[in-house]
């Protein structure tokens, strides 16, 4: 059995619990292993439901167990209150710690993230060197990253992915999550970069450079790994020139045409230069003149 991430991948468990396969045979051994709560006799979990035996009464296996069944049933949200449960009911008990990161991952399946993320982040306060605990960091970061396109143009959200992935690469680099989380960091980042440019564009049609240059500038500086730093660059000259300020618009060309001169930006830049008698070159002291010499140190991109 493996289980999938929210966008569909399937992940592998490795250490902890990165397939729910896994997990679930750490409990103690196959199904005829389990005794009374899988085996025959009419004992067991469906007996028990049957009974409808309060929690309370229940050791914390069973109601983990139970806990394991709805997950497999697919009701992800029964699953996490039960996981919960053990916590709550038996909380200095080894199935407390299983628990508490199984219902994050239930939360996550269920799609209820703030949830999940208390689950994770409690996992990670009171288990913090478990070898679970770089799973509970990534089920984290993954219930920021997942609710990114679901806040619209709030970018708060995606810098909170972007800092809980940020953790996961930092903190647990040779863990199974690291290059999915170093994958959706670039995703995130660049999705930042995008509202930036789009909010760009807007002061910009509407003739507010200064605004528009402020916007530009961050994707330069802060998003330069990204696929609209062309763009950006392009933006700035065509901002500048508007401003009057040449030595700022011929460096912003010059950066453009050193780094990404196969652009159609860098074409469409060059000709607002030449246009105006000016060429894509540094000229004199700005900003933009502290991006070249970095760009031709080789310490920009």
């Amino acid at each position: 059995m493996q289980r999938a991430s929210s966008d569909g991948v399937n992940w592998t468990r490795g250490a902890g619990v990165a397939a729910l396969c896994l997990l679930l045979a750490a409990c103690g051994g196959g199904e005829g292993d389990r005794g009374g709560l899988f085996g025959g006799g009419g004992g067991g979990l469906f007996a028990a439901r049957d009974r409808a035996a309060p929690l309370e009464e229940l050791d914390a296996q069973t109601i983990y167990q139970q806990g394991e069944l709805e997950l497999e049933r697919g009701r992800a949200d029964r699953a996490a209150e039960l996981f919960i449960e053990v916590e709550r009911l038996h909380p200095y008990s080894e199935w407390a710690k299983r628990g508490l990161i199984m219902a994050a991952f239930s939360y996550h399946q269920d799609r209820d993230y703030d949830n999940s993320r208390l689950a994770a982040q409690r996992f990670l306060d009171f288990y913090p060197a478990d070898e679970d605990a770089a799973y509970a960091q990534y089920l984290l970061a993954l219930s920021y990253y997942d609710q990114m396109d679901q806040i619209g143009n709030d970018t708060a959200i995606t810098y909170e992915a972007l800092q809980a992935l940020r953790l996961v690469i930092e903190r647990y680099p040779d863990s199974d999550y690291t290059q999915d989380a170093i994958l959706r960091f670039d995703v995130a980042l660049d999705q930042l970069a995008a509202s930036e440019m789009e909010v760009g564009r807007y002061y910009l049609r509407r003739a507010h450079y200064t605004a528009a240059i402020n916007r530009f500038r961050l994707v330069v500086e802060e998003f330069q790994t990204t696929s609209h730093t062309p763009e950006a660059l392009m933006r700035l000259v065509e901002a500048y020139l508007a401003l009057g300020l040449t030595d700022e618009a011929q460096t912003a060309g010059a950066i453009l045409g050193y780094n990404f001169q196969g652009s159609p930006f860098y074409d469409d830049a060059f000709r607002q230069l030449t246009g105006q008698g000016l060429s894509a070159e540094a000229a004199g002291q700005n900003w933009l003149r502290e991006v070249w010499d970095q760009t031709v140190r080789g310490d920009w991109l």
